[in-house]
């Protein structure tokens, strides 16, 4: 992915951008009223002090500073590892043994990709893909991919209350209908606390419990006593999938249920925190004033601020690596799921979480059961935390201003369009019921999947939306993000494009055909039966 770079064209006007993060104190003269491409040039005889110079090799890495970036990967690392994950592995590992593991790591980099794309737009635009959906397509085309967005929600938090009341009731015999309930209502009652002041304890939560989830699976793979030279050959590719149609469908199953769309909502969003002009020190958590302008002529809107390009440049670097970091481990997790079920149930095909419950005690002992359990619980609580939170970002963005709802109103709405079907299954259908019920969430994920990815990969594509006026300085002692020192009242101004790179955008394109293209043999094979 090639570096942004300075542009002079000046027929797209830059967006207006939250991230024009770290925008300087010292106001420039007049910049309100010239074209972002402008050379203004200020008391040329003033020198900076030595203290804020930068040199040419660059900013150091500062692990101090990336730990306050550390989070909101995990926040979407998560919903990696809902119980429609722990379907399809178990599924893949008992029916192919080890063989479909290059398909988890397939399915990990292309969302390592799409969450990159998802920081690069919340920080430059400062908007999430929900608000730059609102912003830049036609009214009825925002309402539609809304609409199916939130079915997508729907479909998200079904498979998260209904994988969170199965572990209940592995643990402690609570009925299915009763756990659904209990789920739902202690997510409000956490998510009732929730306040931008306190999102490092919300992400430091769902590290804790993502952490006891992977150290679950860590000791139930030493219970298990994988082939390990097997479990190298199955991270290369092999040509299986195309010869056999069953295996072609847990595949397919694997990448929908990876690539979650609602992450790709929640994650643009978040990082947004991270990235306010407002903050003294890189990487301090702050709320962002809201865009609310969405409506207006771009001629009316006051202009954009001015960035600091290496400060921008320094908070993609840090939260993409806080992704990267996160996704590995919920790839290791993912992997340690099928490996696992690989080593028990070769031939069995399991694909029911209880089944895969009383199996693994039956053949590893009561210990390996409850782990099983209390891993499930732990990553169905926290996807489901998520989840909530990717339901208010996508109906904030799509609807805007035009649609007002209480904070504590859209969380319950949220919940209760979950709650509804997956009560009726526990109800009325039991265990087979609501086992049904999460096979058909993740083909309403499956089916949604592409229409979140597409928009994505066309707004960090796009020269218009992803330029911003940022400050230049032609000796190259820009100061370091870090630093706190004055800046050189010498100011020059220049366009900057985030756009992606020519090798980025055709990556990218060919990921969401692949995405596209897998999830519709998915359906076919799914109606088809």
């Amino acid at each position: 992915m090639k570096p942004a770079s300075p542009t002079s064209t000046t027929s797209d006007p830059p967006s207006l951008s939250a991230a024009a993060a770290g925008a300087s104190t010292t106001p420039v003269e007049d910049d309100s009223i010239q074209p972002p491409s402008t050379v203004v040039s200020i008391d040329t005889n003033t020198t900076r002090p030595q203290s804020a110079r930068r040199t040419r090799r660059g900013t150091a890495f500062s692990w101090k500073t990336f730990a306050k970036f550390i989070g909101p990967g995990y926040m979407v690392a998560i919903g990696y590892l809902d119980p429609g994950n722990w379907a399809t592995d178990l599924a893949a590992g008992s029916e192919y043994g080890y063989s479909l593991l290059y398909i988890i790591l397939t399915a990990n980099i292309m969302a390592v990709l799409l969450q990159y794309l998802c920081i690069k737009l919340g920080v430059v635009t400062g908007r999430d893909l929900a608000q730059a959906c609102r912003r830049n397509f036609h009214p009825a085309l925002n309402i539609a991919l809304y609409l199916l967005s939130e079915c997508a929600i729907v479909a998200t938090d079904i498979a998260e209350v209904i994988g969170t009341a199965i572990a209940l009731k592995l643990l402690f015999g609570i009925p299915l209908s009763a756990g659904v309930v209990l789920t739902s209502l202690d997510v409000l009652v956490i998510l009732a606390g929730w306040n931008v002041k306190h999102l490092k304890v919300f992400e430091m939560a769902i590290i804790g419990l993502m952490a006891v989830a992977g150290l679950c699976f860590a000791i139930l793979l030493g219970k298990s006593h994988p082939d390990w030279k097997e479990v190298g050959e199955g991270f290369v590719p092999t040509l299986g999938v195309l010869k056999d149609k069953d295996q072609l469908y847990i595949a397919l199953g694997i990448i929908g249920a990876t690539i979650m769309p609602h992450n790709l909502f929640l994650h643009s969003s978040i990082v947004k925190y991270r990235a306010s002009s407002t903050t003294t020190h890189l990487g301090d958590i702050q709320d962002f004033a809201e865009i609310e302008s969405d409506e207006e002529d771009e001629s009316l809107l006051p202009p954009p601020p001015v960035a600091n390009k290496p400060r921008i440049d320094e908070i993609l670097k840090m939260s993409n690596l806080d992704s990267m970091i996160a996704l590995t481990f919920a790839l290791a997790i993912n992997a340690a799921i099928l490996i696992v079920s690989a080593a028990n149930f070769r031939d069995l095909k399991v694909a029911e979480l209880e089944d895969a419950y009383y199996l693994l005690q039956q053949i590893l002992g009561w210990s390996a059961g409850t782990l099983f359990a209390v891993a499930l619980l732990f990553a169905g609580q926290s996807s489901t935390i998520t989840g909530t939170m990717a339901g208010q970002i996508v109906m904030e963005g799509f609807l805007g201003s035009d649609f007002r709802m209480k904070p504590w109103l859209r969380r319950l709405v949220t919940r209760v369009l979950a709650i509804a079907p997956s009560l009726l299954a526990a109800v009325f259908k039991g265990d087979e019921g609501v086992n049904s019920l999460l096979v058909f969430s993740q083909v309403v994920l499956s089916i949604q999947l592409p229409f979140a990815v597409w928009p994505l990969v066309y707004f960090t594509s796009r020269q218009k939306i992803m330029t911003i006026t940022c400050k230049t300085d032609p000796d190259s002692t820009t100061p370091t993000p870090t630093e706190t020192a004055p800046l050189l009242p010498q100011t020059q101004t220049s366009t900057v494009s985030f756009a992606n790179s020519t090798i980025t955008t055709v990556v990218a394109g060919i990921i969401a055909t692949l995405i596209s293209a897998f999830n519709v043999v998915l359906v076919v094979q799914v109606v088809a039966g």
